[in-house]
């Protein structure tokens, strides 16, 4: 039987280059973070999901506008500015702005999923 963590949480995955990644769903079961680096080793993605949860201060956050004009934003880590993740796409800069706060309020306390084993 498989032991499923409820929402928040990072869930670790394969891509398609046998490398791993990380989401972030919050805690209503939506995804907030969709695409993180990719990592060669899982512990390396580990530590990029340490990074997320640290990094949540309203500077840790870029916010912008696609090409087709919807909003999206990104995480950046402090310490060297590097990009930790994407958000999905939202209509408005308002639902941008309410996923920003869901990820510092859901990444700090997200648990972590191995969809790997």
């Amino acid at each position: 039987m498989e032991n499923k963590i409820s929402f928040p949480k990072y869930q670790i995955l394969h891509s398609n280059n046998n490398q791993y990644y990380w989401l972030l769903w919050a805690v209503n079961g939506r995804v907030i973070l969709k695409s993180s680096e990719t990592y060669v080793s899982k512990a390396n993605c580990l530590v990029g999901i340490e990074s997320s949860k640290k990094n949540t201060a309203d500077n840790n956050f870029q916010k912008d506008v696609a090409t087709n004009g919807q909003f999206y934003f990104r995480q950046i880590s402090s310490g060297n500015y590097k990009e930790l993740g994407n958000s999905e796409m939202y209509n408005t800069s308002t639902e941008r702005n309410e996923g920003i706060i869901a990820v510092q309020r859901d990444a700090p306390i997200a648990n972590v999923e191995d969809k790997t084993l």
